[in-house]
């Protein structure tokens, strides 16, 4: 091997490294989900109170199909719900550039915990994009 292939070598090496590096950094921070324009991807999610904890109501619109494959909080995993005449546990909840979340829409986001009116709960939602969106929602009534 020449000093030169090798040279060559360690530079695709250190790039391929960087770029991992940078896309970790913006998934860890939630800038991997927000669109160029700068406006935030949920728009009013809040929770509202229910039996035995609380339901996401709002929406997120990413722009394009994808899925959302998993939602935390400081109380653990939420549960992904389809409703349609029941509502059944799912993997995902797939979009197409908008998903609405509500008591009423066909999905649902239900979190389990004691939460009180007025209080903000930070959320962590993962997209099977890959994408990771890093938000804070007020519990409603």
């Amino acid at each position: 091997m020449t000093r030169a292939s090798r040279r060559k070598e360690s530079e695709a090496t250190l790039r391929g490294r960087l770029r991992r590096a940078l896309t970790l950094a913006a998934l860890l921070t939630g800038l991997g989900a927000v669109p160029s324009g700068g406006a935030s991807p949920a728009q009013g999610l809040e929770l509202r109170l229910s039996y035995g904890g609380a339901v996401a109501r709002g929406q997120i619109s990413l722009g394009r199909a994808d899925a959302l494959t998993g939602v935390w909080s400081s109380v653990g995993r939420a549960r992904l719900l389809r409703c349609a005449p029941r509502c059944v546990t799912v993997k995902d909840l797939p979009f197409n550039g908008l998903l609405a979340l509500s008591e009423s829409a066909g999905y649902r986001v239900a979190l389990g915990g004691e939460f009180r009116a007025g209080q903000r709960v930070a959320l962590t939602l993962r997209f099977r994009s890959g994408e990771v969106l890093n938000l804070s929602a007020r519990v409603a009534r």
